[in-house]
């Protein structure tokens, strides 16, 4: 069985277990929502038309996801007056399942929608090195590191000049593959580092 819902002004065809990218609805990943302006339920000889909307027909369906389309530019260009805008837009959409399509009135089974839980051993991942005891070093001194890397680099227990100075090439290939800086940037460091350990 499928129906024709409407919602964000345009017309859907949907079936259960149909995947689709609607307008913006208000909801979490995980909420259940319920779209009521049915336009037609059914199959074949069975089908019901709305006129507008099929009474006690409802589609019930979970948020999977909220996000925004691809950007579409809008370039204006006045000729010889020198003059030219562009401008950019994402339009906010929602990506959504159907669960349910309900006809004669009946109301969705109410059932908690699953939680997924991101692994601990993620969330608390070990540091690459063991941070020195005593007062860190204001890493942001190194040409090229800012307070944002800085703290990343705190986090994997980097905090000391000297810990920098001492970076094999092999703590550098790590560093340049578990983290957002080149191999060339980390060398850099090391050696303003140097100086600095001094």
């Amino acid at each position: 069985m499928f129906a024709v819902i409407k919602t964000g002004g345009k017309q859907y065809r949907v079936a259960a277990n149909d995947v689709l990218t609607i307008e913006k609805l208000e909801g979490a990943a995980g909420d259940t929502v319920e779209f009521n302006e049915i336009l037609m339920v059914g199959e074949g000889a069975g089908a019901t038309f709305g006129v507008p909307f099929v009474e006690g027909a409802m589609v019930v369906a979970e948020v999977v996801e909220q996000g925004r389309a691809r950007k579409v530019l809008a370039f204006k260009k006045r000729r010889r007056q020198n003059s030219k805008r562009i401008r950019g837009h994402r339009q906010h959409q929602t990506v959504v399942k159907i669960t349910d399509i309900l006809t004669g009135g009946a109301k969705p089974s109410k059932k908690a929608a699953p939680k997924t839980e991101a692994p601990k051993a993620e969330t608390a991942a070990a540091p690459m090195f063991k941070a020195p005891k005593g007062e860190p070093d204001d890493l942001t001194t190194i040409k090229g590191i800012g307070p944002v890397a800085a703290g990343q680099l705190n986090e994997q227990g980097i905090t000391t000049f000297a810990q920098i100075a001492k970076l094999s090439d092999k703590d550098v290939a790590r560093i340049d593959e578990a983290m957002p800086f080149s191999a060339d940037q980390i060398s850099d460091w090391r050696d303003q580092a140097k100086a600095l350990a001094k």
